[in-house]
């Protein structure tokens, strides 16, 4: 199942879930794109989301707006959904309004394949992006190890190239794989220092001695974050 996590007030562009791209709420945009891939679902704090939703025939489910994080209301809206320990959760963003479908599939079969490996908690993807952009503290950088399982993400560029010789960097895309059972114990996690620091979240499972898969993807998505991001996007 896919859940897209809607939250309306969002801090730096509010409303942006329902902002017009091309005469579609984005929320909308981003789950009419993956709709073919699997089940999808809406979670949202906002009875006019669900309300919007319903119009394009798309499911939603309201969740508490309490919740600290997307991925906490992922987890909220998994429960009233009472789905199974093993059922496939993938975490897509709303503000992701022109990710790809191969890199969704890509991150699904992903999952599948460690579904019953209990150090691994989490799986997402990154992209390979040159040093000008890896400047941009916006945009998350990672360092894998030879078998492609997170060492650190970061706002930061990583890996310091001493010698100045690096041109590619990792950039991690926000699209997150679990199951119903390890989405929980992510959600039950001791929050470590090093995600308050960077507010990465993902940074919590590393900091509990656990593991995140990735798979390299193509991808020209971005994330809609700013005013700036929205324009763009209205031009693409």
């Amino acid at each position: 199942m896919i859940i897209i996590p809607a939250r309306l007030a969002s801090t730096r562009l509010p409303r942006k879930v329902l902002e017009d791209i091309n005469g579609t709420p984005m929320v909308i945009k981003t789950a009419l794109g993956v709709k073919d891939l699997d089940e999808v679902v809406i979670a949202t704090d906002s009875s006019e989301v669900v309300d919007i939703a319903k119009r394009y025939n798309i499911a939603s489910i309201l969740t508490s707006s309490s919740c600290k994080s997307g991925t906490d209301r992922v987890f909220e809206a998994a429960v009233k959904l009472n789905l199974k320990d093993d059922e496939i959760i993938i975490n897509l963003q709303a503000d992701e309004p022109f990710i790809e479908k191969e890199v969704v599939k890509k991150l699904i079969n992903l999952t599948k394949k460690y579904a019953k490996e209990p150090e691994v908690i989490a799986t997402t993807c990154y992209k390979i992006i040159d040093s000008n952009k890896a400047e941009d503290p916006n945009i998350v950088k990672v360092v894998t190890s030879l078998q492609d399982f997170a060492l650190y993400f970061s706002r930061s560029k990583i890996p310091f190239s001493r010698d100045n010789n690096l041109n590619s960097y990792k950039a991690h895309l926000g699209l997150y794989g679990f199951t119903t059972k390890k989405l929980k114990e992510f959600c039950n996690m001791k929050s470590g220092v090093l995600e308050d620091i960077e507010k990465l979240e993902q940074l919590r499972i590393l900091d509990n001695n656990k593991k995140i898969a990735l798979v390299e993807v193509s991808s020209n998505s971005f994330g809609i974050d700013t005013y700036e991001d929205l324009q763009k996007a209205r031009l693409l």
